[in-house]
């Protein structure tokens, strides 16, 4: 990875972002591109053909070894140990005190080899916490975060635009699976994994062929109507396939339990792990707020940080919110009081000088036919 002009790190596809006209903002200390032709097309394009996306900010480590599933199961609160090589699963690094340090997904690559895939603002904080927990086991933890690249392409068409293009048999590919292969003639990771609600892969290449794996891509998909696709969009989709991020849902405030998420956490598996005392009695207490959906019933959006008021009492905030592409209405995740947080309650959300209500709604609020 390169530093931009202004500091922040750049991705190996940044030139090409800038040639193809997207807005650049920083994010998590990157220059990432924010949209191209704009949130709304780029959005639609995803739902109905495919968009491609850069996510070379994100974290990926990689631990290997003989003990890597029984030292991951430690540092981690699911089961890697379970996972069948190939094959990948959500899950958390929490705090000893059962708050949330990132979300993650963990690819089983070989018996003994798994890549943590990590947030990009939680990368280094992951990074650490893994050395950390890994001692005394006999792995060794390779953070090649900054030697490696992500690129996605997402969408009911990314099937059609990645076959040709690759000798991993991606049709047969399951969902949550991953496999070593070639894309556009260079080595990589496939998996059919994503952050839409839609199908999609991801691509995972050393940063040397990001550039050949994307102009393979965009060429490949002009045919289907493919974009390119920025974070303003990748935040509009996930919002409705109603997927957390990290800093808005989750945090160390937070446990996977009242984000929802509970079933992540696998108390029943062998040995301990960091967090398990405090998450079993998190479980056993039950949740202090539940992470709900919410359509506005009234004019506005609501917004990160707006209060949510039943009657009087303020009973909790929004976490993320916007105007969905898909539905045409103002749509928002938002922490409230487990009393309010059954379905068709109606609460207030307080946008500038007004009350707007709005009702609470089971997530997701899109969820693709099939």
């Amino acid at each position: 990875m390169a530093q931009a002009q202004d500091g922040l790190l750049a991705t190996p596809l940044a030139d090409r972002h800038r040639a193809l006209g997207a807005r650049m903002v920083e994010f998590a200390g990157w220059s990432m591109p924010v949209q191209y032709a704009g949130i709304l097309e780029e959005h639609r394009a995803v739902r109905t053909r495919a968009g491609i996306f850069d996510l070379s900010h994100m974290g990926e480590l990689f631990v290997e070894g003989i003990d890597a599933a029984a030292a991951l199961g430690y540092a981690l609160v699911s089961e890697p140990a379970a996972l069948k090589v190939g094959r990948a699963h959500y899950s958390m690094i929490c705090f000893p005190e059962g708050g949330i340090l990132d979300d993650l997904i963990v690819y089983r690559l070989g018996e003994e080899r798994f890549m943590v895939v990590a947030n990009a603002s939680n990368s280094a904080a992951v990074s650490d916490a893994l050395a950390e927990r890994l001692v005394g086991f006999d792995v060794v933890l390779d953070d090649r975060s900054l030697a490696t690249a992500l690129v996605a392409i997402q969408g009911p068409s990314s099937l059609g635009v990645l076959a040709p293009l690759t000798d991993v048999p991606v049709a047969d590919l399951r969902y949550y699976a991953i496999a070593e292969g070639r894309v556009a003639g260079v080595p990589a990771l496939v998996a059919r994994t994503g952050y839409t609600g839609e199908d999609g892969f991801e691509i995972v290449v050393d940063v040397a062929s990001a550039g050949t794996v994307w102009d393979a891509l965009l060429d490949a998909g002009r045919s289907f109507g493919v974009v390119p696709v920025g974070l303003g969009a990748r935040d509009t989709l996930r919002l409705e396939a109603g997927m957390p991020l990290y800093g808005n849902e989750l945090g160390a405030d937070t446990t996977p339990y009242e984000a929802g998420l509970g079933r992540v956490v696998k108390l029943g598996k062998d040995g301990d792990f960091v967090g398990r005392a405090a998450l079993e009695k998190a479980e056993a207490d039950g949740p202090r707020k539940k992470l709900v959906g919410l359509i506005l019933r009234g004019r506005g959006i609501a917004r990160h940080g707006y209060g949510i008021f039943a009657g009087d009492r303020q009973t909790g905030m929004v976490t993320s919110g916007t105007l969905s592409p898909t539905l045409n209405a103002p749509i928002a995740m938002a922490y409230v009081a487990p009393s309010d947080a059954e379905p068709g309650t109606i609460v207030d959300v307080a946008i500038r000088n007004q009350r707007v209500p709005a009702e609470v709604v089971v997530l997701p609020f899109y969820r693709r036919a099939g």
